[in-house]
């Protein structure tokens, strides 16, 4: 059994017994990561009640070899982003952000990835309220390149040739890229006009872009996870903004 200090961003809780907490967390040294914060629940707590997701801090646990649940034994809380819970469109693009790492599958630790969800948690909270969804979708876009899983937009997958600025192009989602008009015929695929295909190169590479028609886009971010990292499967947090924006409308 050792004992690990490093830095971590809970990303989920759950109740565990009538007193404890278990912790889902991303890690700066040892990735994803379970523990279990015993007597979490409690009035007097050692926690002092702050294990929520999104929380950010220092965590020490006592690892133990061959198990995947260790126990936490110290928080030190560095960021609280209690604002995330002010806006519903933040508070989603939080849930999403955390959400899509989960379900993920990276394991190892990437300190990278760690600074790019760090990052992007706090341009989520710091976002105004007319400008949050489009926010929320660039930083999904730039967690989805930096997990590897970025479609390819620039060249067209099935001959090769790159793809001038204003050409329209077919997207297929489950072969992860983009086809010129010559090779789209009889061959799945839906058409990406090519302000649209702009907008999403800009956004995987942390561009803020300011869109006008955001229903098309969230459509497309939800079908290329469905096929490329959820398994055809969905996420909470996405169902839960696109409810929260339709009631907006």
């Amino acid at each position: 059994m050792a004992l690990v200090t490093t830095d971590a961003i809970i990303l989920q809780t759950f109740k565990y017994s009538d007193t404890s907490k278990i912790l889902r967390l991303i890690t700066r040294s040892r990735g994803m990561q379970s523990v279990i914060a015993k007597g979490a629940l409690r009035p007097k707590s050692q926690f002092g009640g702050i294990l929520e997701p999104f929380i950010e801090g220092i965590v020490t646990f006592q690892a133990r070899d061959n198990r995947d649940l260790h126990t936490l034994t110290h928080f030190e809380l560095t960021r609280s982003r209690q604002r995330l819970g002010e806006d519903l469109v933040r508070f989603g693009g939080a849930s999403l952000i955390a959400e899509l790492v989960m379900r993920s599958g990276i394991e190892e630790p990437d300190a990278e990835l760690y600074e790019r969800i760090r990052d992007s948690l706090d341009v989520i909270q710091d976002a105004s309220k007319e400008r949050a969804e489009s926010i929320v979708l660039g930083e999904t876009w730039a967690l989805i390149a930096q997990l590897g899983f970025a479609p390819s937009l620039q060249d067209c997958i099935e001959c090769g040739r790159g793809l001038a600025p204003e050409e329209d192009v077919s997207f297929d989602y489950g072969a992860g890229g983009v086809r010129c008009q010559n090779c789209s015929h009889g061959l799945p695929g839906r058409t990406l006009p090519a302000h649209a295909r702009d907008a999403l190169i800009r956004l995987m590479v942390g561009e803020h872009v300011v869109l006008e028609r955001t229903a098309a886009h969230w459509r497309l971010l939800a079908r290329f996870l469905a096929h490329h990292v959820l398994e055809g499967g969905s996420l909470k947090s996405l169902a839960f903004l696109a409810e929260t924006l339709g009631d907006a409308e």
